[in-house]
Order: structure tokens, then C-alpha cells, then sequence
């Protein structure tokens, strides 16, 4: 698992660095960085919101359809699949910015996780002999080991590094890396709270730093609730039928409460990526919605629709997800209904009884030709009669 926290942690935590470097901030580098990330990923929200929209128009075409195969969800299905198809739109768009957001997650985590080596880039080995020394100090004052797979290992090792009466025990390693450390933990705050500490709802002190640490998770929380309701009331007004699906809205709320749970689980740097994360989503969606009018939207729906026709004429031979899922079900209906009449068809089409009748007659009359061929034996056409 640690090397998919590696693989986008790396560079996530260059930018991060390149930013904290820029501002000399824990606490605004987390902002600046969820707003370029944000920005980063802004053709990615637009192609969603554009889709979204785009869906929106055929809302009338789909109640339409629901009304005539009321009674034949399968087929319900396969017509709205052709509808989207036809359309162009590509119902699957709107995975891919949550596919990221989880992806961009477990970067962020590995970035607040690891600041000696993603933000001041200390190496390898130094990061290694001050883990193994901060882990026997550790120990040495009856403390829990500090192991160096994981996550929190070199939060743990600053905390050593800073704690009065231990700064001989790091002699032995390079006293400017080590003074970058202890200038670093000391930014490494909002409003004199650490946000590399793990907030607790029963702190064993409560003071300013346990209170804003407490307040985190409820905040991250709260911004998310703000961007779900916006998101549920905009829903409701352009797409009725979306809003009215009572199990997805159980979920979207659920995320709320899911992000106060897991903010209390990790370091409040998590939580505090989580509240800015929420507030420009919200900011974006909103303004991609305004952008997105229904007169523009007609517009876009136009262009894409003539886009997705001159593509297919001059790539016959490439099948989008949509086509292939459609023939992948056509031909799972063709098998069904050839399971259950299967000596009712031939060539794979379905014929009639009369059909079905001269078929059989003609097999037959072959067979009787060739035994009769076999041995010597005159056959008459009649025979079979």
C-alpha cells in the first residue's frame, strides 16, 4: 500500500514544497496547494459539469421513456443507453473527477505524513538515522517505538527532535538539517496548534491547541454538508428525477459525517486540506453552473452532437463503451432467447413454425439421400413424404 502513497506523493509533495518555500507557512501552503490542485484539475470538473448539463436535456426524452417500458426495465435500460449514445454523452464522466479526488487523498496524506521528505528533502539516509535515533529515545523514555514503515514515523521523529533535553541525542547528525527541522515544527502550526497532531475528542489538556484541533474534523465536516446541500437543492431544481433517488441521497450525506470520523483519525493537516477542499469545490461548481445556462448548453449539446457524428463517420472501426455495452447486451438477449427456442432458430435469426417444419423435412430427406447413396439404393424426392 505504501508505494501507491509514494507514487502520488511525490509529486504532490513537490509542489507542496515549492510553495512552502513561497509563502514560509504550513498553514497557507495547505490553502495555496488545494487551490492549485483545484485549478490543476479544472478541465477535469468542466468536462463533468459540461456532461451533467448536457444530461439535463433529456430529461423529457427519459421520462418519456420510462412511461413506455414502465413494466420492461431491461428494456428501459438498453433505450436510455441508445438515447446517451446518440446523444454523445458519456454517462461514465462523472466517476473520473471522484476517482481522482481519492487518488489526489492518498498523495495528500503521504505530503503531511512525511514533511522531511517531501517538503524540506532532507534524503534518504539522514531521514533513516534520525528515525532509528528518535525511535531509541523514544523507547529509552518509556515511549512507544517509532518504526520507520510507518506512516507517522517522521512526525513522530520531530516531535523527539523538538522535546527539551534531546537535542544531544542528534548530535551525530548534520546540526543544519536538524536546526531546518526544528524551524520547520515551529510553522508547522495554525494558530500555535500542530498540524501534524491527531485531533481527540477527549484531549488530555484542554487548551488552544486541543481546541482548534477539536474544531477541525467539525469544520471539515461542516464545509462538506455546505457543498452537499448546494449540490442536492441545484439537483432538485434541474433534475427532479436525480434528486427524488432517496439511496444516493442517504450517501452524499453520509460523507459529511464520514470526513468529521476520519479527520479525527488522521493528522489535522488532513482535516484542514478537507475544509479548503470543500470550499473552492463548492466555488467551482457553482460558477461552472452559472456558466452553464440552459441557452449555452443547448449550444454545447449541438456541437458535441455533430463532434461525436464526424468522428464516427471516419472512425467506423472504433466502438466507444456505450456501443460495446449495447452489442454485449444484444447478443446476451440473442443467447437468451435462443436457450429457450433453440430449435426454433437458424443463422441466429427467429423463424416460424411452418419455417422450422421445412427445415426439419429437409434434414431429414438429406439423411435418407445419403443412406441411400451409401448403399446403392435408388432415392426419390417423395421419399420423405
Amino acid at each position: 500500500m505504501n508505494f501507491i502513497y509514494d507514487i502520488i506523493g511525490y509529486p504532490l509533495g513537490f509542489l507542496m514544497s515549492l510553495i512552502y518555500n513561497f509563502v514560509d507557512n504550513y498553514a497557507i501552503a495547505i490553502i495555496l496547494f488545494t487551490l492549485v490542485t483545484k485549478i490543476l484539475l479544472s478541465p477535469v470538473n468542466y468536462i463533468t459539469q459540461k456532461n451533467a448539463a448536457r444530461m439535463r436535456l433529456l430529461n423529457p426524452k427519459i421520462a418519456k421513456l420510462r412511461k413506455s417500458y414502465s413494466n420492461n426495465p431491461t428494456k428501459l435500460q438498453e433505450e436510455t443507453q441508445k438515447l446517451y449514445h446518440q446523444e454523445g454523452i458519456n454517462q461514465m464522466a462523472s466517476c473520473l473527477p471522484s476517482i481522482i479526488q481519492m487518488l489526489l487523498l492518498f498523495g495528500v496524506l503521504d505530503v503531511v505524513y512525511k514533511p522531511l521528505t517531501h517538503i524540506l528533502r532532507l534524503g534518504k539516509d539522514f531521514i533513516r538515522n534520525a528515525i532509528s535515533i528518535a525511535n531509541d529515545t523514544a523507547v529509552a523514555a518509556g515511549g512507544k517505538a517509532i518504526s520507520s514503515g510507518a506512516l507517522n514515523c517522521e512526525l513522530r521523529t520531530m516531535e523527539q527532535i523538538q522535546i527539551a533535553g534531546n537535542a544531544d541525542k542528534f548530535s551525530a547528525l548534520d546540526a543544519g538539517k536538524i536546526g531546518s527541522i526544528s524551524d520547520f515544527y515551529d510553522k508547522f502550526t495554525l494558530f500555535g496548534a500542530n498540524l501534524g497532531k491527531t485531533p481527540s475528542l477527549h484531549p488530555e489538556t484542554w487548551n488552544g491547541e486541543s481546541i482548534i484541533l477539536f474544531l477541525i474534523p467539525f469544520l471539515a465536516g461542516l464545509s462538506q454538508l455546505l457543498y452537499t446541500i448546494y449540490s442536492q437543492m441545484y439537483q432538485k431544481k434541474h433534475n427532479p428525477d436525480m434528486a427524488s433517488m432517496g439511496c444516493m441521497n442517504v450517501l452524499l450525506f453520509m460523507m459529511p459525517v464520514m470526513s468529521v470520523v476520519f479527520a479525527f483519525a488522521l493528522p489535522a493537516g488532513v482535516g484542514f486540506y478537507w475544509i479548503w477542499s470543500s470550499i473552492f469545490s463548492f466555488l467551482i461548481t457553482f460558477a461552472l453552473n452559472i456558466y452553464f445556462s440552459d441557452e449555452r448548453t443547448v449550444k454545447i449539446n449541438e456541437k458535441e452532437k455533430e463532434k461525436a457524428r464526424i468522428y464516427a463517420e471516419k472512425h467506423p472501426e472504433k466502438k466507444t463503451l456505450m456501443q460495446k455495452l449495447l452489442e454485449q447486451q444484444a447478443a446476451l438477449e440473442q443467447q437468451q432467447n435462443g436457450g429457450s427456442s433453440a430449435s426454433g432458430k437458424q443463422g441466429g435469426g427467429k423463424i416460424s413454425r411452418s419455417e422450422m417444419n421445412k427445415v426439419n423435412r429437409d434434414k431429414i430427406a438429406e439423411a435418407r439421400r445419403r443412406m441411400a447413396e451409401k448403399y446403392g439404393d435408388e432415392y426419390m424426392d417423395g421419399d420423405d413424404e
